[in-house]
């Protein structure tokens, strides 16, 4: 499954790499793309691994605010 979340307060090249280096490390996450100047992350993942609210939870620990 694919999945796109909005992530609000990414700001750098540092933000990209905690967000998809955090999101790589779930089991079931087989690729993350990060959109810096729109704020969006596409993720690819096996749903029967993980789910929207653990990645969203993944993603508020690294200290960003996930929307949607």
């Amino acid at each position: 499954m694919e999945m796109t979340l909005e992530v609000n307060g990414m700001t750098c090249d540092h933000c990209e790499k905690s967000v998809k280096d955090a999101l790589n490390k779930l089991e079931g996450v087989h690729g993350v793309e990060v959109q810096l100047d729109s704020g969006k992350v596409n993720i690819a993942y096996d749903e029967a691994y993980v789910s929207k609210s653990m990645m969203k939870e993944t993603i508020e620990a690294q200290g960003y605010e996930p929307v949607g």
